[in-house]
């Protein structure tokens, strides 16, 4: 079982790497001004030795929301690679470059 949760995490890590690759901007800036933003995705899965059990994969990466494009290829990979089917999905996402607020000044003084 050990074994196979550690060659899991390296398939894991492998994707990651490529996805890194495919999705890079030359700065996180360049990345949010293109709509990107901070996603955390909670993976919960069955175990394959015993599915009564759930297990959860909390991973969090910059992703473009609604469509989720990365992620999408990541649990492509998931489906693909690893043997503990999934049960469920949770997304969180947050757009950390926003516009930003702007209110009038009603008043304009000088204190002596």
């Amino acid at each position: 079982m050990v074994d196979c949760l550690h060659k899991e995490a390296r398939l894991v890590l492998q994707s990651e790497e490529t996805v890194n690759r495919e999705l890079e901007f030359e700065t996180d800036f360049a990345g949010q001004l293109a709509g990107y933003g901070l996603t955390t995705a909670n993976i919960l899965y069955r175990l394959p030795d015993y599915p009564a059990l759930i297990q959860s994969f909390v991973w969090q990466f910059y992703d473009h929301a609604p469509d989720y494009p990365r992620l999408a290829v990541f649990l492509d990979f998931w489906k693909r690679e690893i043997d503990g089917p999934i049960h469920k999905v949770e997304i969180a996402h947050k757009q950390l470059l926003s516009p930003a607020e702007v209110r009038s000044i009603r008043f304009e003084g000088w204190l002596h």
